[in-house]
């Protein structure tokens, strides 16, 4: 009877880990690609998402920011040479995009945290996994802004 009981014991712990939300672990931080433009003139950048601060070099006047594979809006600092308002938007082609008003110096940027590219998992086995990186979650997965097949599909 003492063995019962020890069995079920331990088909419990069994359960109960079995039930802990899964956590994956990234062997890479996750790389921002960030597009500024100023007016006719742009310039890019690639950089880790791990929370240092990067310079821009670049005095041009930005006034929108791409950001096509991550969330940064909301995952991203940006610090401006003058008083700017920053605010979320989507282009027609459906690229994430950082409006700056008015125009202004971007003087650096750092981001942090991952995001789900598009058609991953932003929630598995009813767990979120993290924020889709251009686009929204729609039946678990990260659906794109706008439809790749076109208007009628």
């Amino acid at each position: 009877m003492k063995c019962l009981s020890m069995l079920a014991t331990a088909f419990g712990l069994l359960a109960m880990a079995s039930a802990m939300p899964v956590i994956e672990e990234r062997d890479e931080v996750q790389t921002v690609h960030l597009i500024f433009h100023a007016g006719p003139a742009e310039y890019s950048l690639a950089i880790p998402a791990d929370g240092s601060v990067h310079k821009t070099n670049s005095d041009l006047s930005v006034n929108i920011i791409d950001a096509p594979d991550y969330n940064a809006f909301y995952q991203c600092k940006f610090e401006t040479q003058n008083d700017a308002t920053l605010a979320s938007s989507i282009s027609p082609e459906g690229v994430n995009q950082i409006m700056v008003g008015p125009p202004t110096p971007i003087i650096s940027v750092s981001c942090q945290g991952m995001c789900v590219p598009t058609y991953g998992d932003c929630y598995r086995d009813g767990q979120w996994v993290g924020p889709c990186c251009a686009g929204y979650c729609a039946a678990n997965k990260c659906r794109p802004w706008v439809n790749p097949w076109g208007k009628n599909e």
